[in-house]
């Protein structure tokens, strides 16, 4: 009853940047409780599981927990999981079995404790329902009613699993002074989802195109330092209200400045007569930490 673990830092490349995650290993004798009580445990954003899986060509199934619920998929915890299984199993191409389906990811080695990953989406990201009106949006956030939306670019909830209220706002400094007003969240938040992605776009940044901050687990109303679901959806937003061209489009997304864990997302979009046809997410993981967890106590085991 010992499973061994390791803390990494997910889309970054620097230790104590980008977002963490604990990444447990040989799950298979853990009941759904238990593994819910880990996540809670740790404390972080999410926690996943390694499984055997289900199908033998694939090398792993991937459980996916917050400290609250367990999550059908996460960006993350799927990059940080793909760079681990690539630097011990030693294998540049991963199959991994998640809740919303299969995810193909390709990794890449950089030194012994970090690497590289990308996969592309099993659910293409796709409209779901408008958004709740600015004006309640921006009470919800701090902001005035016309710092919401970017350009042509306006609230809509979309979802590649994980469905989120993509928020744009009008420039950085918005983005950066947004403060929650947690009255009124879940009357504001009353559809699909209550987690808010707000982003932005940036005209004179090298390293990124989009920042963003998400807003997740309506219980506390968490920030989030890199969102790789919520990202995902931001893939399909983009598509259509952005990115006109065909062909393939790359770009990053930079989330958690405000917290002092400034991370890089990597998404690419693939359009097809001017329709979605491939999204994928990608970033850097980096190892921060290794232990093992001891179940022993029949109390707990």
């Amino acid at each position: 009853m010992k499973y061994p673990y390791t803390i990494v830092d997910v889309f970054t490349k620097e230790r104590l940047k980008g977002n963490p995650l604990a990444v447990v290993f040989d799950a298979d004798n853990l009941m759904d409780d238990q593994m819910q009580e880990i996540a809670k445990e740790f404390n972080l954003s999410e926690t996943v599981f390694i499984r055997r899986p289900k199908t033998e060509r694939h090398l792993a199934e991937l459980r996916i927990f917050t400290p609250g619920s367990e999550l059908p998929f996460a960006g993350h915890p799927t990059v940080g999981a793909a760079v681990l299984l690539g630097l011990k199993m030693r294998t540049s191409a991963i199959r991994l079995e998640e809740q919303v389906g299969t995810i193909v990811a390709i990794t890449e080695k950089t030194s012994k404790t970090s690497g590289h990953a990308r996969f592309g989406l099993p659910e293409i990201p796709h409209f779901v329902e408008a958004a709740p009106e600015n004006a309640r949006i921006a009470d919800t956030l701090g902001l005035d009613e016309g710092q919401i939306g970017c350009g042509e670019l306006q609230p809509a909830v979309y979802s590649a699993g994980v469905p989120f209220v993509l928020v744009p706002v009008a420039h950085a400094a918005a983005l950066s002074s947004i403060k929650l007003e947690r009255r009124g969240w879940s009357a504001t938040y009353n559809g699909v989802s209550a987690q808010v992605y707000a982003f932005t776009v940036l005209n004179n940044d090298r390293g990124a195109q989009f920042a963003a901050r998400a807003f997740v687990e309506l219980a506390s109303l968490d920030e989030d330092a890199a969102t790789g679901s919520a990202a995902a959806a931001l893939c399909g937003l983009l598509s259509d209200l952005y990115y006109d061209a065909d062909g393939l489009t790359d770009f990053v997304i930079r989330q958690g400045v405000e917290m002092g864990r400034t991370s890089y997302i990597e998404a690419q979009i693939r359009k097809e007569g001017g329709t979605l046809t491939h999204a994928g997410i990608g970033g850097h993981a980096i190892v921060i930490a290794e232990g093992t967890l001891n179940l022993e106590d029949p109390l707990i085991a």
